[in-house]
């Protein structure tokens, strides 16, 4: 059976059928420090590694969110396959998972300051060598939604099995999401390039930086009605303020957050895009997916990492 929901995710009705998660896998090296950074000397911190990458996240926190049948497709070095595979079968993903003989897999370093906001140095290792080949029509059997992550549209043999997945969705009449990822490398493709790869998505899941680096607008909301001209649903987080939705350019929805005491951000946008997903994918509105959403993040900035669960308050 080939794909089986057909749909922009307007939350018309539940879906049947898997989310596929298109993405990457990522070792996460999370030090937290109380203090400013002391240049040239040490400076003490809590650190601890953990799975994650921003595919692997958002499939997880669908999986927690009630998604049933969640897989997730990436490409991970030799060197720790077998412990990123445990963890996504513990958190009830199905790997999909191409061993890369060469490169070693994707690594992350986050820098967590006392205020929780993390700061990334990123090796991308395997992740980024995803490649058309990696991708057979058969993944989207039995598929009714596909989430491309925003980084593989950031090296070229990756972009390509982008738009691989997408083209081919799409022809077979499944709706495809995709998160932006990163502002930072956004930058560096350049916003018509990364609207122009991306054409033909279903729905949009930028964070309010992202969303105004590719419209300009500084506003988030005025950002979200303008990137709603170009993808049929968009869903803008805010942090601790919420989201705002958009849809045939103007703003349909401001959804508020629950209050948290954060202890470290990372990962919250991938706990909102799991859980918004997966509320989509049992027939959710999109206002009710992403009170969902938030309710996730939410939980998310709670504990260090970004799966569900963390690695708790220690």
């Amino acid at each position: 059976m080939r794909g089986t929901g057909a749909g922009s995710g307007s939350g018309s009705g539940p879906e049947r059928g898997a989310l596929l998660v298109v993405g990457d896998v990522v070792t996460d090296v999370v030090a937290r420090h109380g203090e400013p950074l002391a240049v040239g000397t040490d400076t003490a911190a809590r650190i601890r590694t953990l799975p994650g990458g921003a595919g692997a996240n958002v499939a997880c926190w669908a999986a927690r969110s009630g998604c049933a049948d969640v897989r997730l497709l990436a490409r991970i070095g030799t060197d720790a396959a077998a412990w990123h595979e445990r963890a996504l079968r513990a958190a009830g993903v199905r790997p999909l998972l191409v061993r890369d003989p060469e490169a070693p897999t994707a690594t992350v370093i986050a820098l967590v300051g006392a205020d929780a906001e993390r700061t990334f140095l990123t090796d991308s290792g395997a992740a980024l060598r995803l490649a058309p080949g990696d991708w057979s029509p058969d993944f989207l059997d039995g598929v009714a939604r596909v989430h491309l992550s925003g980084y593989l549209f950031f090296a070229g043999q990756s972009r390509a099995t982008a738009a691989l997945v997408l083209r081919e969705a799409r022809a077979a009449g499944v709706p495809v999401s995709v998160d932006p990822a990163s502002a930072g490398f956004l930058a560096g493709l350049g916003a018509e390039a990364f609207l122009a790869a991306t054409a033909g998505a279903a729905c949009l899941l930028p964070n309010a930086d992202e969303a105004r680096f590719l419209t300009g607008h500084r506003d988030p909301a005025g950002a979200a009605a303008a990137l709603s001209r170009h993808y049929p649903l968009v869903a803008v987080t805010l942090g601790a303020a919420g989201a705002v939705l958009a849809a045939g350019g103007r703003v349909t929805a401001r959804v508020p957050s629950p209050a948290a005491v954060p202890l470290d951000t990372t990962g919250a946008g991938d706990a909102f895009t799991g859980a918004f997903l997966a509320a989509l994918h049992t027939g959710a509105s999109p206002t009710r997916a992403a009170a969902a959403g938030c309710a996730a993040g939410a939980r998310a900035v709670t504990t260090v990492g970004g799966r569900p669960g963390g690695a708790g308050p220690g």
